[in-house]
């Protein structure tokens, strides 16, 4: 680690390394890291700030203590009506609230995001891990679509992230049960991307090997596959060759091309995408 660790409304951290990876917790870990409002609005505003950074080139995202996430902290939540108002009004044309930005931050973060679980992984918590675009999980580690036990929905992205991952009959019986399975079973079930003892050494190996490719291609991949997934062939056609066009403009993809070449490691610029 380089950087002394910069905090956001004493929930979320973010430590940055001179490599370009940034390491960021969820740091309430009294509370099994239980989402607060507090904690809603500073993962949205980790985000924003990892964003601005065209120096960072990978985030590890993490849970402090012996939990990821154990989801939403209900008893704290509804103490505050008015802010759960102020939550669920989707200011300025955005199509995300709070709860929902809290988790498509990730998604939408112009770098690769991978989430680290452990303990537990619950409802709002999980669909954080789900908008990380990969996961990697110790065996014992616990997830449940858990939102059913409340009698209420998954509302903060999961609509879209569990449809990306699993087919339809198991996303209905993960959210229609809130049923609890471990790791091992969320592996099978294609919820995570790996399964071992030392998840965290399995991240920091992906994203050091996501550090030797253009920061600006890995950008454009994740723009490529959110915005064409689910679209119809026209449309992602078109995305593709717009996305590839502003990349072979561009200063990275040059020195891309030129190491490939030389069959050396490339230096790349700071990220130009996002």
């Amino acid at each position: 680690m380089s950087d002394t660790p910069i905090t956001f409304r004493q929930r979320v951290t973010i430590q940055r390394t001179d490599t370009g990876i940034a390491y960021v917790h969820l740091a309430r870990a009294e509370k099994y890291n239980g989402l607060d409002l507090d904690m809603l609005y500073a993962l949205v505003e980790a985000a924003k700030s990892l964003r601005k950074d065209r120096s960072v080139r990978a985030v590890i995202l993490q849970g402090e203590g012996k939990a990821f996430c154990a989801g939403l902290d209900f008893a704290s939540v509804m103490s505050k009506p008015l802010g759960i108002l102020r939550a669920f009004v989707k200011w300025g044309g955005r199509s995300t609230n709070i709860f929902q930005q809290a988790c498509w931050a990730w998604r939408t973060l112009p770098v690769p995001v991978i989430a680290v679980t452990h303990g537990h992984c619950f409802g709002g918590g999980l669909q954080i891990a789900l908008a990380a675009d990969f996961r990697f999980t110790t065996p014992d580690c616990e997830f449940s679509v858990m939102e059913i036990k409340w009698g209420l929905i998954p509302d903060m992205t999961g609509s879209v992230t569990l449809r990306e991952l699993v087919p339809l009959d198991v996303a209905k019986a993960l959210t229609m049960t809130g049923r609890i399975i471990d790791g091992e079973e969320a592996l099978h079930l294609n919820l995570v991307t790996g399964v071992s003892d030392t998840p965290l050494a399995e991240a920091e190996a992906l994203a050091q090997e996501l550090l030797t490719r253009s920061p600006d291609a890995l950008a454009a991949t994740k723009q490529l596959f959110r915005e064409t997934w689910q679209a119809p062939e026209d449309v992602a056609f078109d995305v593709e060759s717009k996305l590839q066009f502003r990349l072979l403009r561009g200063k990275n993809q040059r020195r891309a091309m030129q190491a490939a070449r030389k069959k050396e490691p490339a230096r790349f610029l700071p990220r130009r995408f996002g």
